[in-house]
């Protein structure tokens, strides 16, 4: 089972690798645009595709590879903030509570049908998607133990 696991883990991981490089090109791009009161069609196109790529690759971070994590640990699942506060102690996350919300931001991405809050939606992802992609990279340093 233990090995099922790891190959499963190595799977999750090579999927987070390239939603590592999506996102990256969509926040590159939508940085360059900047937050604006209205966008063009084009630009609504990238940031669109950028909240969508955050949104996926926030999933995959924590409902994919902090589970599997929390599996191999012998830790029981419980909560998305338990498994949120358990990667802050392994400190693949700087602060649950900014993890949290981050996750929250998510929520509001896939449930928000109000074109008015999409300026505020955007603005808010440029800012945390560092957040994001740093936690990525901690997650990527901390299964290096399991050897895979």
């Amino acid at each position: 089972m233990t090995k099922d696991l790891l190959e499963l883990l190595n799977k999750e991981l090579a999927s987070l690798t390239k939603s590592t490089a999506l996102i990256q090109g969509s926040y590159d791009r939508c940085l360059k645009i900047g937050n604006k009161s209205n966008y063009s069609p084009g630009e609504l196109e990238a940031f669109e595709a950028l909240t969508a790529r955050y949104s996926r690759l926030s999933d995959l971070l924590i409902q994919k590879i902090f589970r599997l994590i929390d599996t191999l640990e012998l830790v029981d699942e419980g909560s998305m903030v338990d498994r949120i506060n358990r990667a802050e102690k392994r400190k693949i996350v700087v602060s649950a509570k900014e993890f949290t919300n981050l996750r929250l931001l998510r929520n509001t991405i896939v449930h928000e049908y109000e074109p008015d809050e999409y300026a505020r939606i955007f603005d808010q992802v440029l800012k945390v998607t560092p957040i994001l992609l740093g936690a990525v990279e901690k997650a990527k340093q901390y299964c290096k133990k399991f050897a895979l």
